[in-house]
């Protein structure tokens, strides 16, 4: 038996050690080095270059801020009991906060995949479920979405075409908070225009939500349906958004819990979609400053700084003692004499 044949049965490899075994990331058999806590095991090249992912760098290449990955979850919404989604996941091997993104059937559109790749950067494990490639979804699921906004007040979230959209992005979040390296305690959702109402629809549903944030979305139906919300909202419109309009008064008029701060950010200019790259309502600035809201408010919800520690208390200062005088010695005057 040769020394590489005894490492291959150390029950419990430590941090560090020197096995031989198949590398996670180029697949290929050789010595590999066991990260026991992030549960890899990498060949030297890949230790150094922490890329996580087949990789032609040399040793040494900054390692990329995500990753992406085609997956599928399991969902009672479809005929086949699955649905195709895209996952965007940071390399930072620490436990990731997440943003189940909800899209309209249009599918993944600009918006949803700039959000996405804005909030991978930061930090976010992102899902967008493939609702083109997913079976049973169809132009039926849009026109129940469309008809209700524009005929009968609002997105009609108890009819069954759209509660087959809610079911599947509920299965979705269920199946985000089950990955490694997420924290499940940290989870938000995010939707824009059609999408925002189904977000919002999620988050009526959900307990398990630190934050929701809409894009200019349109109104439900029925209008109670924010009050059974329970986490913090923000809701980000277009100052020339008349679409809007009506889903804004409905979020102010509804509330929610006494416990639920709902926020409302309006983008001076911004129209319906203005955040969608490809269509004529972009506006880079407002789009810009949109972003910036949206960020900032999902770091200070779900990535807020660690608590500053306590102050060292005051050492009591001695108290002052008078200083003592300094005793002064007489100088002897002496007498100018006068010489004759």
């Amino acid at each position: 038996m040769t020394d590489d044949d005894r490492m291959l049965d150390l029950p419990a490899p430590e941090f560090g050690t020197g096995i031989i075994g198949v590398c996670d990331v180029c697949g290929t058999r050789q010595a590999v080095i066991v990260l026991s806590k992030e549960r890899f095991r990498l060949c030297v090249l890949d230790f150094l270059n922490k890329s996580w992912l087949k990789t032609e760098k040399k040793p040494g290449s900054p390692t990329p801020l995500y990753r992406s990955e085609r997956v599928e979850f399991p969902t009672a919404a479809t005929p086949a009991q699955r649905a195709p989604a895209i996952v965007l996941s940071p390399t930072k091997p620490v436990r990731h906060p997440v943003v189940l993104i909800t899209p309209d059937v249009f599918g993944l559109t600009t918006t949803v995949l700039d959000a996405a790749i804005r909030f991978a950067r930061e930090g976010f494990e992102v899902l967008l479920p493939d609702v083109t490639k997913t079976d049973g979804l169809g132009p039926g699921h849009f026109f129940a979405l469309r008809r209700g906004a524009r005929l009968r007040g609002g997105v009609p979230v108890d009819s069954p075409k759209v509660k087959d959209l809610v079911r599947l992005y509920g299965d979705a979040l269920a199946y985000l908070l089950t990955r490694e390296m997420v924290d499940p305690a940290k989870a938000a959702v995010f939707g824009a225009s059609y999408g925002g109402s189904l977000a919002l629809a999620v988050a009526a549903d959900s307990t398990k939500l630190a934050a929701v944030v809409l894009a200019y979305p349109e109104p439900v139906r029925p209008p109670e349906l924010p009050r059974l919300v329970n986490a913090p909202l923000l809701c980000v419109v277009g100052g020339s958004d008349r679409s809007s309009a009506r889903a804004v008064a409905q979020l102010r008029a509804t509330g929610g819990p006494s416990a639920t701060s709902f926020e409302f950010a309006e983008i001076p200019g911004g129209r319906h979609n203005f955040l969608a790259r490809d269509l004529r309502a972009y506006d880079l600035t407002s789009a810009e400053d949109a972003w910036t809201r949206i960020v900032t408010f999902l770091k200070s919800r779900l990535m807020p700084p660690p608590p500053k520690p306590p102050a060292p208390p005051l050492k009591p200062s001695a108290p002052a003692v008078p200083a003592t005088p300094t005793p002064t010695t007489a100088t002897p005057k002496t007498s100018a004499t006068t010489a004759t």
